[in-house]
């Protein structure tokens, strides 16, 4: 197979696969099955627990009421669903398994990193909540801007990582 069919496929298959994500899950079940008990409610409240637990050690007096953190009873973030990383984790999980390779090593490349992301957002959420603290006054530019370009940059270096060292042809799939 040539490289810009290679290329189209890995894109098709990439987008299908949000595709099917995003029917199944942002539009029936997160919207319609289940709202208020969605896998983003319930990922946004453990980073919110776990921020609001570093944040305490780290000598602050914080705490969370639902998805918002608070240092010394006054909000300094509100943590939405969208916010939360798991739309990243689907990225990042898409385009592994849309990149050749055997589906045993996507699955021991894929579970780490999503953990990996996950803590680096956790990292994010509570910088921004001592930014906000600290200097509201850089709060948007910093949320906006410094630590999306922070993110997507460790995603892309997660995904160079996926092409240059472990990505292998499946040799079910390598034609002579």
């Amino acid at each position: 197979m040539d490289n810009s069919r290679q290329i189209i496929r890995f894109l098709g298959t990439a987008l299908a696969l949000y595709a099917v994500w995003y029917i199944c899950y942002d539009l029936y079940y997160d919207h319609w099955f289940n709202p208020f008990t969605s896998l983003d409610t319930w990922i946004t409240m453990q980073e919110v627990r776990i921020c609001s637990a570093g944040l305490n050690l780290l000598n602050y007096k914080a705490s969370y009421i639902e998805n918002s953190l608070l240092i010394n009873n006054h909000p300094v973030v509100l943590v939405a669903n969208g916010c939360n990383g798991m739309t990243l984790f689907i990225l990042f999980a898409g385009f592994i398994i849309a990149y050749p390779g055997p589906w045993k090593a996507k699955l021991l490349y894929m579970i780490p990193s999503i953990f990996l992301i996950a803590i680096l957002n956790i990292f994010r959420i509570l910088a921004l909540a001592l930014n906000s603290f600290h200097n509201r006054e850089t709060l948007e530019f910093n949320h906006k801007y410094t630590f999306t370009f922070i993110v997507y940059l460790f995603i892309f270096g997660l995904w160079m990582l996926w092409i240059k060292r472990y990505a292998k042809p499946d040799p079910a799939t390598v034609s002579a």
